[in-house]
Parts: C-alpha cells; sequence; structure tokens
C-alpha cells in the first residue's frame, strides 16, 4: 500500500468516525494506535502513562474527528499530536519530569528520538529534511520544547542560554520550517 493510498484511507476512516461508524473507529485504531503508543511511551519514558494518553486521545478523536481538515495535514499527524498532547498533560499533572536539561540534549542526539519516529510513522521525509536544514540550536530547541515539554525557561536553564534567546531560536526555526514546508 502506497503512503497515499494509507492516508486516503485514513482521511476515509476519520470520516466515518466523525459520523460516529464503530468499525471505522476500530480500523483507525487498529492501524494507527502502535505508532501513537512508540511516540508516547519515547516522550513520557512510562508505558503506564502512554497507554493512559493513547486510550485519551483516541476517545478525543471520537469526539472530535469532525475537527480534522485534510487540507492542514496528515491525519496520523493530527493524531499523533493530540496523543502528544495528552501525554504532555499526563506528565505535567502527574509532576513528571524524565530527564534533566543534559539528559534531555543527550537524547535529542540519539537517532531514535521521538521526532524521528513520528516523521518516520508518517512518512513524512519532506518535514524530516527541513529539519535538516535548521541550526542545531533551532533544531534541539524545538525538539525539547515540542516532543519533551520544556517551557521556556526549562530550556533556557538547560541550555545555559537566555531565556529571549531560547525563544528566538524557536521562532525563527519555525519560520524556516514553515518556509521550507510551503516550497
Amino acid at each position: 500500500m502506497t503512503s497515499d493510498t494509507a492516508q486516503d484511507e485514513m482521511v476515509a476512516l476519520l470520516a466515518k468516525v466523525a459520523n460516529q461508524d464503530r468499525q471505522a473507529f476500530q480500523r483507525l485504531y487498529q492501524r494507527a494506535a502502535g505508532q501513537m503508543l512508540g511516540v508516547c511511551v519515547k516522550l513520557a519514558g512510562q508505558r503506564e502513562l502512554a497507554e493512559e494518553a493513547v486510550q485519551d486521545a483516541f476517545i478525543r478523536i471520537w469526539h472530535h474527528a469532525s475537527e480534522y481538515h485534510p487540507e492542514r495535514g496528515k491525519p496520523l499527524t493530527w493524531m499523533l499530536t493530540i496523543a502528544r498532547n495528552r501525554t504532555l498533560d499526563l506528565m505535567r499533572a502527574r509532576k513528571v519530569r524524565q530527564t534533566d536539561g543534559d539528559e534531555a540534549l543527550a537524547t535529542v542526539a540519539v537517532d531514535d528520538d521521538p521526532l524521528d519516529s513520528a516523521l518516520q510513522a508518517s512518512s513524512s521525509d519532506i518535514l524530516q529534511g527541513c529539519m535538516g536544514e535548521l541550526s542545531d540550536q533551532q533544531r534541539d530547541t524545538i525538539m525539547l520544547s515540542y516532543y519533551r515539554g520544556f517551557t521556556h525557561d526549562e530550556l533556557a536553564t538547560a541550555l545555559n542560554t537566555p531565556v529571549g534567546t531560547v525563544k528566538s531560536w524557536i521562532r525563527r526555526g519555525l519560520l524556516a520550517l514553515k518556509r521550507c514546508l510551503e516550497r
């Protein structure tokens, strides 16, 4: 099955889920749950918390499938974002921090990091290429902020850099990603 065919199928499944089709929801779950769990486990570092986040994410997907719009992005990316946000919410609620700043930076450098997993899972070679065009500071701060849930202040502390500089790296990196993706 080609990537486009898989994407089209997931878009169709989400449309059916928006109409409360339980069989479509079951198929959507079967296609995406493993990838979502993998990203959540990497992010949280705790399987139990990750499983809870995925379950909560699918409840949200069931209730909000009509909010997905194919022109805004791929369905799996939308679903991974929901799962990621739920994982971060649960981590904050439980005051869980897997690593301190130095360990987090080392984790980002590992080949099998959450961003790579999410990019590979959603077949986003273009985004992966665009991430490669960013400076190390931009890429690291975006990844730590988005995938580890670090605040600007936490990033500044971890990187021993002023908060304003961290904010600039993130903003410029996101703008560069946007330009690259619009090409």
